[in-house]
């Protein structure tokens, strides 16, 4: 993530320069058909909107209204852990009485192992309660919109898909992209 967005990000949440701001999702279809969920912070909804809006049309999308992707989703608390000295089959069957529904591995941005852990999103405070107190240090903890059903596209299409997917992120509003392309 580029440093300007994360100096953003925590200007917002710090509440520097006395603005209000709030959490808005947008919801629609890149090209293709593929669903998108896009999760932003934002001072001025009117603003955001019209930047969402003009990004899909520029890139062959729709933009939805509520509801209209969001059954394809289902909201998570997602915890990313380092595996090294973590016995993972025994973690996983300590957290299942805690909410874990889902637990493998994965790679990092840098190529390091991680052991990414998911939860139903009223689990989340009940399940990173659990993991801070077996003394485990999580890599992130956060909420994410996990699709139910990932959409497989030959690669010219997805290109088109993940340029809609880039042209959102550059947007200072928004915080971050789902998608249910596989």
């Amino acid at each position: 993530m580029p440093k300007d967005k994360v100096e953003a990000a925590i200007r917002r949440a710090s509440g520097q320069g006395g603005a209000g701001f709030e959490e808005v999702l947008y919801e629609g279809y890149a090209p293709h058909g593929v669903a998108m969920i896009v999760e932003t912070a934002t001072d001025n909804p009117v603003r955001t909107v019209g930047n969402v809006r003009a990004a899909f049309n520029k890139w062959g999308g729709n933009l939805g209204s509520n509801g209209s992707v969001g059954y394809l989703f289902k909201r998570m608390g997602v915890f990313r852990l380092s595996p090294a000295g973590v016995d993972a089959d025994s973690l996983e069957l300590d957290l299942i009485d805690h909410g874990l529904e889902e637990m493998g591995e994965s790679t990092g941005e840098k190529g390091e192992p991680q052991l990414v852990m998911r939860c139903g999103f009223g689990d989340f405070g009940r399940l990173q309660k659990a993991i801070e107190d077996r003394g485990i240090t999580p890599i992130s903890a956060e909420s994410e919109y996990i699709p139910s059903g990932p959409v497989h596209l030959p690669e010219p299409q997805a290109t088109e898909v993940l340029k809609l997917v880039d042209a959102l992120e550059q947007d200072d509003d928004v915080q971050k992209v789902f998608h249910n392309l596989g």
